[in-house]
């Protein structure tokens, strides 16, 4: 990887310092079945291939820490074009969702829904899914009265 390319990137104010690496952006063709199948149905709008690969675009991570080796990749269908402090946000979101969907399951029981009926599992679905959004706006108001 050509360091020429490389920026460094903040995506994070942490408790003690903010988190920064370098990211460089490649445009990549991968190769496999899903690849190869994209390719085909997307040839001229008729159902062959013509021998040309999707382009995609490829994040990579490498942090000042791990000796100039990547430690990180995403591939993404958005352009190259697209600002790579965007990219690295939206790479770096994944960390937030597994933690809002572990809270989701075991805070709020989304994942008690064995042995119910199609409108029983859409009404408890609903309820944890309000919860979730009361919770996360009450977490976001800065003016909202908390414990000591």
């Amino acid at each position: 990887m050509c360091s020429g390319s490389l920026q460094e990137v903040t995506w994070r104010q942490g408790s003690k310092s903010t988190t920064t690496s370098q990211f460089a952006v490649l445009q990549v063709r991968p190769t496999g079945k899903e690849a190869c199948r994209t390719a085909q149905e997307k040839a001229d709008g008729r159902s062959r291939w013509n021998g040309v690969l999707p382009l995609r675009t490829l994040l990579v991570e490498r942090s000042r820490e791990a000796g100039g080796e990547p430690t990180g990749y995403w591939m993404t269908n958005l352009p190259a074009t697209t600002p790579v402090a965007d990219l690295v946000r939206w790479a770096k979101m994944r960390w937030q969702t597994e933690h809002d969907y572990r809270e989701l399951e075991h805070g709020l029981g989304l994942d008690h829904v064995e042995g119910r009926t199609w409108r029983g599992w859409h009404h408890h679905v609903t309820h944890v899914t309000a919860a979730q959004a009361f919770l996360t706006l009450r977490r976001l108001d800065t003016k909202a009265q908390t414990p000591a």
